[in-house]
């Protein structure tokens, strides 16, 4: 049954036969057949089949629910009952938005693993939208994330302080400038992250209160990743809003080059994110972990 649940959970997932059997290491008609007998098992339909396509009933839904929940369950058994024992092992569900886990998670990741080495970690790589989502899901257990939004099933914890920079190439016209005023903003032509992005959507409320509108930028590009805002600006003479912790290579080999921008600092948080009034021991062994590493009080 367990089994059966897990091909239910993962056909579910990825809404594709083949890709769970991939996955699973099984075959596709094994996976064919679990599902199969699920639904003779209960009666019911847990997917609808259009051509190569499925989608989730009613009854699937709803199955996959309180499947996340049984093994969301399973996994706080394996822990629990392994820190009696002093050992101290399980599977622990992160996400972390763009930039956190491209630049500021991966040594503390490492750290982690060095004491814990019985611990798995499965990071999953998103905007904070995105990463919100997973945690409301039940498909993390703890997320960390960048953004002004705030959910209130959510329990948000300031993690870092980080500022947002404006970022050109240095062979940019417009380093030659003495001073940029706020108002010089609406003549340069700017690469963003894209809708759901923690950062756009600081940028966005940063702006606002100064009384510029993102409408009122030139935004030639909109990009999915620091990484490739990087690049394109490297190519480009358009500038960007760039966290201070990602650019410390480019400014250092003199590639990237921040503008001072008279009367506007972008500061934030990241916030370490776990659903409210619920976190387990595992979860609650690397908040601390993460705490001791930037010596926060979480």
């Amino acid at each position: 049954m367990d089994f059966r649940l897990k091909v239910f959970f993962t056909v579910a997932i990825r809404l594709s036969f083949t890709k769970a059997a991939k996955e699973l290491f099984i075959t596709q008609p094994a996976v064919s057949k679990h599902i199969q007998e699920l639904e003779e098992q209960y009666k019911i339909k847990f997917f609808d089949r259009n051509g190569s396509k499925i989608s989730l009933t009613k009854a699937g839904e709803l199955l996959l629910q309180h499947t996340k929940n049984i093994f969301e369950v399973y996994r706080e058994i394996d822990f629990d009952l392994s820190a009696l024992i002093n050992q101290q092992r399980g599977l622990l569900r992160l996400g972390a938005s763009t930039t956190i886990s491209q630049y500021i998670i991966p040594p503390l990741l490492a750290r982690f693993h060095q004491k814990l080495q019985e611990i798995s970690i499965n990071l999953l790589n998103g905007n904070t939208e995105q990463i919100e989502n997973a945690l409301l899901n039940k498909e993390i257990e703890v997320g960390i994330v960048e953004g002004q939004s705030k959910n209130q099933s959510i329990k948000y914890t300031e993690f870092l302080k980080d500022e947002l920079v404006l970022v050109c190439n240095s062979n940019n016209h417009l380093i030659q400038m003495e001073t940029i005023g706020l108002e010089d903003l609406k003549s340069m032509r700017f690469v963003m992250r894209e809708r759901g992005s923690g950062t756009l959507e600081v940028i966005e409320y940063a702006l606002k209160s100064f009384g510029i509108i993102l409408s009122q930028l030139t935004i030639e590009m909109q990009l999915g990743s620091t990484e490739s805002i990087k690049s394109y600006l490297m190519n480009s003479d358009c500038v960007a809003f760039i966290s201070i912790h990602a650019i410390d290579k480019e400014l250092k080999n003199n590639e990237l080059v921040i503008l001072d921008v008279d009367n506007l600092v972008i500061e934030r948080f990241f916030y370490s994110i776990t659903l409210q009034g619920k976190t387990n021991l595992l979860s609650e062994l690397f908040l601390k972990h993460m705490s001791s590493h930037y010596n926060l009080k979480l």
